[in-house]
């Protein structure tokens, strides 16, 4: 008897890709669209109809069952609020991480499950084995660094098709079986309102107030527009030009104020120490076992040593690492698998 998979269809290629393959391996596929999100924002119109329609042009053309399921109100609760709140303490949240997390291996795979499927599959470039996370081929598309949150359990129930492809091979795929999408541009902003950059979004929902930048001698600098807004290691949207850039090394919420220095050799822009709060792990690392850390989207893998003492869990790495973020992921891997990771404090 076939396998039902429900493929989430997201409107883009990748995704589209993987519901072909799917099918062309003999599963029983249906196609859903997660309606996450749909509000307009900032004058930016949400692409989300847009999307629901490219995805179930997919589904007609490959004459798939499709599904709407409507997460809105778990998403704003579960993600939105999630990262609004990281914003406010000063933090730089990843919202990724948390859809990932909450929504599309939690809720979809419950609500897909609920419904008679056996697994689930998204268009991720990653792949899986045994319950294990392993990074995809396409070392450029890898997207283990998002995954990292994912539960064991929950991983043992999902497909992901592309893990062993190249993005130009996909695109190949998608053109040579004439996907009505296959020409489709990726998407670019936060995860679920599109060309919306993040300071528009935040202005939305929080009251920002100017303060002052200072750098590293005291000296204050000029005006930013709200500490909320910035980011360590940022050096774009400061709005003290002249001479070398400057680059964000800290900010005080209760005060308001943002910091900046010059020299981007300084030791409050880098650290060869990472500690981390809200640890999860896919699969533990053994004694004795190499490590290696990511602290961003497509950074480079570095050495590192784990050290559980207590409550806190700290990372020694074998270099200094530029821009460590209070809020942002450290994921953690042997040569070939993500083993889980944590959130930066």
């Amino acid at each position: 008897m076939k396998k039902t998979v429900y493929v989430g269809l997201s409107g883009g290629v990748d995704s589209a890709v993987s519901a072909l393959l799917l099918k062309q391996q003999g599963y029983r596929v249906v196609g859903v669209h997660m309606k996450n999100w749909s509000q307009d924002i900032a004058g930016f119109e949400c692409p989300w109809r847009e999307d629901y329609q490219e995805a179930k042009k997919v589904a007609a053309y490959l004459d798939i069952e499709f599904k709407l399921f409507d997460f809105e109100t778990d998403y704003f609760n579960r993600v939105v609020q999630y990262m609004l709140d990281e914003f406010a303490s000063g933090r730089t949240p990843n919202p990724d991480v948390m859809c990932n997390q909450e929504i599309k291996f939690k809720l979809f795979l419950e609500a897909s499950l609920a419904e008679g499927a056996d697994l689930i599959a998204t268009g991720h470039y990653a792949a899986t084995s045994d319950g294990h996370l392993l990074r995809a081929t396409d070392e450029s598309k890898d997207q283990t660094y998002f995954l990292y949150r994912i539960e064991r359990s929950a991983l043992e129930k999902v497909i992901f098709p592309l893990g062993s492809l190249n993005k130009s091979e996909v695109r190949q795929i998608a053109s040579a079986n004439l996907l009505p999408n296959a020409k489709r541009k990726e998407s670019m902003g936060i995860c679920f309102v599109g060309k919306v950059g993040i300071r528009e979004f935040l202005s939305q929902y929080v009251k920002a107030s100017p303060g002052d930048i200072i750098d590293d001698k005291g000296e204050t600098l000029g005006q930013h527009e709200g500490a909320i807004f910035y980011t360590i290691g940022q050096r774009h949207g400061l709005g003290i030009g002249g001479g070398l850039p400057y680059y964000v090394t800290g900010k005080d919420m209760e005060k308001n104020e943002v910091y900046v220095t010059k020299n981007v050799s300084s030791h409050l822009l880098w650290s060869d120490t990472i500690k981390l709060t809200s640890v999860h792990w896919i699969n533990k690392s053994e004694n004795n076992q190499q490590l290696f850390v990511r602290t961003r989207h497509r950074a480079p893998l570095v050495a590192c040593s784990l050290d559980q003492a207590g409550q806190v869990t700290k990372l020694q790495l074998n270099e200094q690492i530029k821009a460590i973020t209070p809020g942002q992921s450290a994921v953690l891997y042997t040569s070939s698998e993500c083993l889980g990771g944590g959130i930066i404090c």
